[in-house]
């Protein structure tokens, strides 16, 4: 189970992590963090940097390193990682990395609702989809090749894991809808029945 953590939002990760390279104050660190493409990689609302700053900072995971100014703009803090954002930081990490949670994707909610349309139209859908995953995984992988020329694979092994997640959904999606369009899915007669008739056969009925 996850831990409770001072501060829970992903974004608090983020920063810890970028202060952990040097200190920065919150407008660098969103540069940096924008670099780095970290909005791809965990959900990041951009708009609650400064309260998540305040928040690790409430709770000794940052501190304030001093204040800097660039040209005619304000005063700006400066902040650094303590000791105690260090610990949470690696403990955070190892908790993510060992730890397998349950994500709910959107796909997965259609999913569990399919019978809502026909097996020919999610036929047709599952094509579309199928077809813009592996446009994905096309670009991806070629974008991913070019990065590798520049970047240690330390840096990319996310992007690799997407990639292996983009592949087996797309070999999935290509069974299932070999499955719908040969015939041979389980149950695939009672589905097209229930649509014609609005009655639920027995077989799906919940039990």
């Amino acid at each position: 189970m996850a831990k409770k953590r001072p501060v829970g939002n992903l974004l608090a990760l983020a920063v810890l992590s970028a202060l952990a390279q040097r200190p920065m104050h919150p407008y660098e660190m969103a540069t940096v963090l924008r670099g780095r493409g970290k909005d791809t990689d965990m959900p990041i609302k951009w708009g609650s940097l400064y309260t998540v700053v305040g928040n690790l900072e409430r709770h000794g995971l940052i501190a304030e390193a001093g204040s800097g100014r660039e040209g005619g703009r304000p005063e700006r803090t400066i902040y650094r990682i303590t000791e105690a954002g260090t610990a949470e930081m690696r403990d955070w990490v190892r908790e993510l990395v060992a730890t397998p949670e349950p994500e709910l994707p959107r796909f997965k909610a259609a999913l569990s609702v399919l019978g809502a349309l026909r097996p020919q139209e999610v036929i047709q859908l599952l094509g579309t989809r199928l077809e813009a995953l592996r446009t994905r995984l096309e670009e991806r992988r070629l974008e991913l090749a070019r990065q590798a020329e520049q970047l240690p694979r330390l840096f990319l092994v996310e992007e690799e894991y997407e990639l292996a997640i983009w592949q087996a959904e797309a070999d999935w999606v290509a069974g299932l809808l070999q499955e719908l369009s040969d015939g041979t899915f389980p149950g695939l007669d009672g589905w097209i029945a229930y649509h014609d008739t609005g009655q639920v056969p027995p077989e799906l009925t919940d039990r």
